[in-house]
């Protein structure tokens, strides 16, 4: 399939650069800009061909319109990709060539960090765009925004312990993290704080064996993780981790965890629903760098942004209590609640722009 199918009339943009010197392959996807400006970050990492990068981005896009609309941010949704490994190619000239690709778009679209790029990185692409979050602290910015991803995944997760157990703290509860770097880890170490008992698992063996270090966690094969019988299955990794054949496998109370585009297809909410699983919507739960990124934009502080982070809490409240009086999936009720506040909202923005309304 070409863009303009895979776009099928519900993305606004998709843009593509190409800059030989640095041998920077990048795309852009827009999905929305009806709250504000699209946010979303910069994805590195090599793709097997130009399909796949463009499924992802577009994928990707979406989800950040929903995750900025579920936050109660006034930000659209958008994503970049840069095709290729980053251990081989990245560069300055690379990233800031990228910048040049960002800054092009006039603001409709700013980056930030993700999978493959860092703080230090964006700094350089800061240096050629004015439309970059997730800066080094030094340099104006809040710092990696994986802290605040996986503070509010954990604070999702007693959201979840009070909706399935009535309890208030996760001590004693076993969680299987899947994929412990940036923001595996991170979480790993606030649930082992917690007293909580870990299970780990990643394909990148340097990170299990720094989570079984530092906090005493057992390990499984990745290809396994998901069916570890335990409370909570934390997919923190790449997305489609709830897909046809790890469904039937899950031997969970439920899924909550920070990997993007958590279900492989729509229907996999209500399947998680029918097996009595608890699901805590990946964009709801995984707000926390989106607001810790956002927050940049009125000039960062650190507290604002963790005290902002603390509303995950009550969003998935909000989204269980819906899911529940309407007896429909919380994937759904998810959806609704964002698509209702991007159709809403917006339409606020079209009347204060009208000639005449002050």
């Amino acid at each position: 399939m070409g863009a303009f199918e895979l776009m099928d009339g519900e993305y606004e943009q998709v843009v593509y650069n190409h800059d030989p010197d640095s041998g920077l392959k990048a795309i852009i996807a827009i999905h929305s800009t009806a709250l504000g400006p699209a946010l979303g970050g910069t994805r590195f990492y090599p793709y097997a061909t130009e399909d796949d990068a463009l499924r992802d981005v577009l994928r990707l896009a979406r989800g950040m319109s929903y995750k900025a609309a579920a936050a109660g941010l006034d930000l659209g949704g958008g994503k970049a990709v840069i095709i290729g490994d980053p251990k081989r190619i990245k560069s300055e000239a690379l990233l800031r060539a990228h910048g040049r690709f960002v800054e092009s778009l006039g603001g409709r679209y700013i980056t930030a960090e993700d999978v493959g790029t860092f703080s230090a990185d964006m700094d350089l692409v800061a240096r050629e765009s004015r439309f970059v979050c997730g800066r080094s602290v030094i340099n104006g910015g809040g710092g990696d925004p994986s802290i605040n991803t996986a503070y509010g995944v954990f604070r999702g997760m007693h959201a979840v312990a009070e909706e399935l157990w009535q309890e208030h703290d996760l001590a004693g509860r076993h969680v299987a993290v899947q994929g412990v770097g940036k923001v595996g880890h991170e979480l790993c170490r606030l649930l082992h704080e917690a007293g909580a008992r870990l299970t780990v698992a990643d394909v990148d063996l340097d990170n299990v064996a720094r989570a079984v270090s530092d906090f005493d966690a057992e390990t499984v094969d990745p290809g396994k993780i998901h069916a570890v019988q335990c409370d909570i299955f934390a997919p923190c990794a790449l997305g489609a981790a709830i897909d046809d054949d790890t469904l039937p496998a899950l031997s969970c109370a439920a899924v909550a965890g920070s990997a993007n585009n958590m279900l492989a297809r729509a229907e996999h909410g209500r399947a998680l629903r029918e097996l009595g699983i608890l699901y805590a919507p990946d964009y709801v739960i995984n707000a926390g760098g989106l607001i810790n990124v956002a927050d940049e934009l009125r000039g960062y502080s650190a507290e604002r942004a963790r005290a902002d982070v603390e509303n995950v809490f009550g969003n998935l409240r909000m989204i269980f209590h819906h899911a529940k009086e309407r007896g429909i999936p919380t994937s759904e009720a998810a959806d609704r609640f964002a698509e209702r506040r991007m159709r809403e909202v917006s339409r606020i923005g079209l009347v204060r722009v009208l000639p005449g309304v002050r």
